[in-house]
């Protein structure tokens, strides 16, 4: 019987020179192409590479929008909650839940008979004392006759104009009691104090409600116009104030979360009158027309403030920066297709779009994808069409609040 360990011993050496043999040529499959040269062969044993395929951009020129960006939380700018003047029983609720509303508009009534009563109380004491006073000054013209003919004494005279004075001031007294007995029965009506949209009912009809309840019946926000809260790093205040003392107008814009979609523009209202030391930071408020109702109060957005647009600015793509020893450079394309690096300097940038400040003009050719094979003299090939910056009114550079 043959041994079995004899032949897989004696199989094993070729094994390993097969799989020695896979490793060599995955190896050479896989090692990168060289750039190719003039007159020379890219990749190893001479294997040729060809020129590189990339995709390119060109320099364009357009406005620049310098934008400093914060976090900021949406604030109403008005806020009330409405609660009873008076006490009583709440009989009528006369508005929905979320409805927008117009300073003056009826919400709820209270309970009025009571507060009619007391009116018609102050009334009947009013007219009483009308009368008391009516008759005293009667008394008093009388009494004035007689101490010209000296038939009554001068004291008599003098106590009945103080009886006088004291019913005219007891009738005043009663008048405020009237005024304020109808003002009373006006607060069982209870009406919007501002314009707003109101929130959840907190207080149901039947329920005893008075001036001191903590809960109020519902909440008023002012949400037509509304405000945007705040803050910016101190280090880049300078270029707010300045424009903010010259009294221009500076446009704000608040975005979503994700940065995606512009809720919302307005201007910038104000600022704080100190910065705050623990953060560093200062607090500004811009205020936003919201005529479509986009922004809501406590949401949190994302807020550009425009402090400066420089026209006919050179841009290019963020993507086409290379940064590396010899600092900031492009890969250039010439008229051959031939690369050359080009060093550059830079300004502002908006992440997706970066000012160029020297170094491009605007027309040329820049790689923009397919930059990792290529060096000084490379020969490219351009995949697709060489495509223009985009155009819009205005590019910008944000800066995040720190």
């Amino acid at each position: 019987m043959p041994d079995i360990r004899s032949a897989s011993r004696s199989y094993r050496p070729w094994l390993i020179a097969l799989a020695l043999l896979a490793v060599v040529l995955l190896l050479w499959w896989l090692w990168p192409a060289k750039p190719l040269e003039k007159g020379g062969r890219g990749g190893p044993w001479g294997r040729d590479s060809g020129p590189v395929p990339v995709r390119v951009t060109q320099v364009s020129q357009g406005d620049f929008n310098i934008e400093l960006k914060a976090l900021g939380t949406v604030t109403a700018l008005n806020t009330v909650n409405v609660r009873s003047r008076v006490d009583g029983e709440l009989v009528k609720v006369l508005f929905e839940e979320g409805q927008l509303v117009k300073a003056g508009d009826l919400l709820a009534q209270i309970d009025p008979r009571a507060y009619q009563v007391a009116l018609q109380q102050a009334e009947g004491t009013l007219a009483q004392n009308q009368a008391q006073l009516k008759n005293a000054e009667i008394d008093l013209a009388r009494y004035q006759g007689l101490y010209a003919e000296d038939s009554i004494a001068k004291q008599t005279l003098d106590t009945q104009a103080a009886l006088v004075g004291q019913y005219r001031g007891t009738l005043k007294s009663n008048q405020a009691a009237v005024a304020e007995a109808r003002l009373n029965l006006e607060f069982t009506r209870i009406r919007a104090p501002i314009d707003g949209r109101l929130g959840l009912r907190q207080i149901d009809v039947g329920n005893l409600v008075s001036s001191g309840d903590a809960t109020p019946l519902v909440v008023i926000t002012q949400v037509k116009p509304i405000s945007v809260n705040f803050t910016l790093a101190e280090n880049d205040l300078p270029p707010v104030l300045a424009r903010v003392r010259k009294q221009e107008t500076l446009r704000v814009q608040a975005w979503d979360r994700g940065e995606q979609q512009l809720l919302a523009e307005g201007v910038l209202h104000s600022l704080d009158n100190q910065i705050d030391v623990a953060t560093g930071t200062v607090k500004l408020k811009a205020r936003f027309d919201n005529a479509g109702e986009s922004l809501f109060p406590n949401q949190f957005v994302n807020v550009r403030l425009r402090v400066e647009t420089r026209q006919d600015a050179t841009l290019i793509p963020s993507a086409a920066l290379q940064y590396g020893a010899r600092g900031t450079f492009v890969f250039l394309l010439d008229q051959d297709d031939k690369v050359q690096l080009r060093n550059v300097e830079v300004g502002a940038s908006d992440g997706a779009l970066t000012l160029v400040s020297a170094g491009l003009k605007v027309g040329e050719r820049l790689v923009l994808e397919g930059t990792d094979k290529l060096k000084e003299g490379s020969v490219v090939q351009v995949v697709g069409e060489p495509g223009a910056l985009a155009q819009p009114a205005a590019k910008t550079e944000q800066k995040h609040d720190a």
